[in-house]
């Protein structure tokens, strides 16, 4: 597969030849297989209390002719919680057991429980470059919502040296981009009852751009709405396709497909390096 690359000015500089990386079938049942497994690995263990809906005062007798007993008062043998008493004339409740009005819960969540999933390396590494692929189709890609014009966007590798907010923006609007910018900033607050929850607002996926290292455009682009930055070696599928759809719009910088091409990255196939000795040499 052949891509275009444009300079920082949006303009056509030459024509490349793509990784076999990005020629690999799309696998969309292997993709949310990945999505799941990176979703669940993230989640954070919780759990009720030791103890919760058992913390009540008060211990009713289960004897005749006791004090603190429910028999001979026609009502059920369930456990209650003594709200308040004048000598052996007892209020209570029964809110202690799981049938009961207030009671605690059955089966509470366990902070023990283990949610993690393990997917093989294998299956991993087919997911990524499945993702990877469907990135360049234009169907795919738009299926999702994003508006561009030209497909792949691979951009030269100065872009990786931006270091001003203002700067990245003008590059992106400069790609035909600035109707993906505008559909990525729409924010909504969000229905029900996780607006008091810390999620508020439900916001939207924009690009993904991709580098070859650690680099000033990591910074620069960070607060621009809907937009991520990553390292070629730190692709997952959750980046490439969010929410377990495939199709993400993603600009590569030339070094990083350089990068996947010479290092053979998520193929599992090992490049050799060279040994101390050979370099002294």
């Amino acid at each position: 597969m052949k891509a275009d690359i444009f300079n920082i000015q949006g303009e056509k500089v030459r024509t490349i030849d793509l990784p076999s990386q990005f020629s690999e079938q799309v696998r969309p049942e292997i993709i949310k297989r990945a999505v799941l497994a990176i979703q669940a690995n993230k989640r954070q263990p919780y759990g009720a209390l030791i103890g919760a809906g058992q913390r009540q005062h008060g211990k009713l007798s289960r004897r005749r002719r006791e004090g603190k007993g429910s028999y001979g008062h026609g009502i059920s043998r369930v456990p209650r919680k003594i709200m308040s008493h004048r000598g052996r004339n007892y209020f209570w409740v029964g809110a202690v057991a799981p049938g009961m009005v207030g009671g605690r819960r059955a089966h509470p969540p366990k902070a023990e429980k283990d949610w993690s999933q393990k997917v093989n390396t294998k299956e991993r590494r087919l997911a990524i470059r499945s993702a990877i692929s469907a990135t360049c189709i234009k169907e795919v890609v738009a299926n999702r919502g994003h508006k561009f014009k030209h497909l792949p966007i691979i951009i030269d590798s100065s872009f990786e040296t931006f270091s001003k907010t203002k700067e990245v923006i003008d590059v992106l609007l400069r790609l035909g981009l600035e109707k993906e910018l505008e559909r990525a900033s729409v924010k909504k607050i969000r229905p029900g009852v996780g607006k008091t929850r810390g999620r508020r607002y439900k916001t939207r996926k924009g690009p993904l751009i991709v580098v070859s290292t650690k680099c000033a455009l990591q910074s620069s682009a960070r607060n621009i709405p809907g937009v991520d930055v990553c390292t070629v070696e730190s692709l997952n599928a959750e980046l490439l396709a969010p929410g377990c759809e495939p199709g993400r719009l993603t600009i590569f910088t030339e070094k990083s497909v350089e990068r996947i091409e010479k290092e053979k990255l998520f193929t599992g196939i090992k490049i050799e390096k060279p040994s101390k000795e050979s370099k002294k040499k």
